[in-house]
């Protein structure tokens, strides 16, 4: 059954069954996150309920402190996408207000937790705080639960190979270019989305190699270098080679992400794509000359075929 997404509390016409509710950003929805998902889905298999997760839409953060939220690792809608691919029956992508900041942790409790959604149990991470200010901890949830007649479950923090899985690591790791160890945390390559926009067109006139030029959805974009990519287009997978830079050989400023998509010809300006980012190959550089540049470009792409062979041998894409 597909996952209900409910954005207002009003859509909230019929009581959910049992619900079983865990809480949070869930930002990348890593292995940490995933481990709290299946909690919930286990007991609310064990009381004939409802697995619900609540987040919210924008960051927090981003509200409350203006201009010092984090880069996100996923944005909204793929976040909702992937907490629904793992198995998720309600998401509640709640507005985050000014005005939503100021329920204290009790009226949150009592009103939206108890109140409005029902909950019959409610799994949350061992540094869990809510309510206005944070106000709200552990202890005063417990101690409601009793009260309301709700269960609470705590679930430790996940560590893989002694690294705690957290969105904040993998946010570091990503803009350290670190792509394989975020990776491991993440449960995925990372990727971005984007529409391919008009470039200055030097990779198909000056270079020979036609390059998709995008505009990024996403806020957080890998160290600056060129890439092993998988590229989605139309449903479809290619392999490519993606340069994140400021094009110093030709002397711009400017960020660009350019993607050559190999053994593709055809006009893809306005497409969307996903760009899936495999393995790093190496750092910016400024060439002496175009024909240098064109060299370089010329075996990273001999890199990408052999890597991205290895790479499909252990990962099959859709």
């Amino acid at each position: 059954m597909a996952t209900r997404i409910i954005h207002d509390f009003k859509e909230l016409i019929n009581p959910l069954t049992n619900p079983v509710l865990t809480i949070g950003n869930f930002d990348g929805v890593h292995k940490g996150h995933l481990v709290l998902f299946d909690k919930v889905k286990k007991r609310a298999q064990a009381i004939n309920g409802q697995s619900a997760v609540m987040t919210f839409e924008p960051h927090p953060v981003k509200v409350i402190k203006p201009g010092n939220g984090p880069l996100l690792i996923t944005p909204t809608r793929q976040k909702l996408s992937l907490i629904s691919d793992s198995g998720i029956d309600v998401i509640f992508c709640i507005p985050f207000t000014h005005q939503f900041a100021t329920i204290s942790a009790q009226d949150f409790v009592m009103d939206i937790l108890v109140k409005t959604i029902g909950i019959k149990e409610i799994v949350v991470g061992h540094d869990y705080t809510f309510g206005n200010k944070r106000q709200g901890n552990l202890d005063l949830l417990k101690k409601m639960g009793n009260e309301s007649g709700f269960k609470v479950h705590i679930v430790e923090p996940v560590y893989i190979d002694k690294t705690l899985v957290s969105s904040t690591s993998i946010r570091r790791l990503v803009a350290e270019g670190d792509l394989s160890e975020a990776k491991r945390l993440l449960g995925r390559d990372y990727q971005i989305t984007g529409t391919v926009v008009k470039g200055k067109d030097r990779g198909g006139k000056v270079l020979g190699i036609p390059t998709a030029n995008i505009k990024a959805v996403d806020e957080l974009i890998p160290r600056k270098g060129t890439y092993v990519v998988s590229v989605e287009l139309d449903d479809r997978y290619y392999v490519g080679v993606c340069n994140i830079g400021h094009n110093p050989t030709f002397g711009e400023n400017a960020l660009s992400i350019e993607t050559h998509v190999l053994d593709f010809s055809g006009d893809i300006l306005g497409k969307t794509i996903t760009v899936i980012f495999i393995q790093r190959l190496r750092d910016e550089k400024r060439f002496a000359n175009v024909q240098e540049l064109k060299e370089q470009i010329s075996l990273d792409i001999e890199k990408a075929r052999e890597l991205f062979n290895l790479h499909e041998k252990n990962q099959k894409f859709n």
